[in-house]
């Protein structure tokens, strides 16, 4: 099994755990919302709950989900999704020396289970890839610990919110708790002035490119604050791992 005994055994398995704990409230009130949105967007309990387990990806599903409402055609709402997800082609580039190692099916178990809070926690507990069999092993037992509450906080809490949709109002805004959980890991990330200055960009872009259709304007922010930060770091030879001097 992929959740092998090794696995759960391992002392980082239980650390990611408990690092991700403290997202699970909001991450369960953003899937709670989404599967309240779906099931009030005439979508049926049936159609609501295979798009809870098959799609995994709440930025996709509540940007689907007017579209489905509107009637668009099939290959908009697929566009729209891949835009909206395009972030994690920057996730999987960044994680491909953590995961190489591996068989491919495992590769795209990881990939597919990584959202954006295990990414952000992940890679902020290890700054760099694995140098060893052990280190190999003690950075995916900490992944998959991470991703373990994320994907049960998720999947429990959508899934509550498809059976109970007709009970919980929208007005309610549960679903702001997992942008500010998001909010909190970026904030807690930015330990260097380097990537202080990449948030900052990729904030100030996203606001100014929000007119752009297909929620591109996300695309963009991250295109710009990675190319940004790329040039600062070969121009001014900058790491954007070392801690700024007190």
């Amino acid at each position: 099994m992929f959740l092998s005994a090794a696995i759960r055994r391992r002392p980082e398995f239980r650390a990611g755990i408990r690092d991700m704990s403290s997202a699970a409230l909001g991450i369960g009130a953003w899937g709670l919302m989404t599967g309240v949105a779906m099931v009030k967007s005439d979508m049926s309990v049936l159609e609501s709950v295979a798009m809870t387990l098959l799609v995994y990806a709440g930025s996709s599903q509540l940007a689907a989900i007017p579209l489905l409402f509107a009637g668009a055609p099939a290959w908009v709402i697929l566009a729209t999704g891949f835009c909206v997800n395009l972030r994690f082609v920057v996730f999987s580039l960044h994680l491909r020396p953590y995961l190489m190692h591996m068989p491919r099916w495992r590769r795209m178990t990881h990939g597919y289970l990584t959202a954006d809070l295990s990414y952000a926690l992940f890679t902020r507990q290890y700054a760099v890839p694995p140098a060893t069999a052990a280190e190999q092993q003690s950075q995916e037992a900490y992944l998959t610990g991470n991703y373990f509450v994320t994907w049960c906080s998720w999947m429990g809490m959508s899934l509550l919110g498809i059976a109970l949709a007709n009970f919980i109002p929208q007005s309610w805004g549960l679903g702001f708790a997992g942008v500010l959980s998001l909010v909190a890991i970026v904030c807690s990330m930015a330990t260097t002035r380097l990537r202080v200055l990449a948030a900052l960009v990729a904030s100030a872009t996203a606001v100014a490119a929000y007119a752009l259709p297909l929620k591109l304007n996300i695309v963009v922010a991250i295109g710009a604050a990675v190319l940004l930060c790329f040039w600062l770091e070969k121009r001014f030879g900058l790491d954007p791992d070392a801690e700024d001097d007190k």
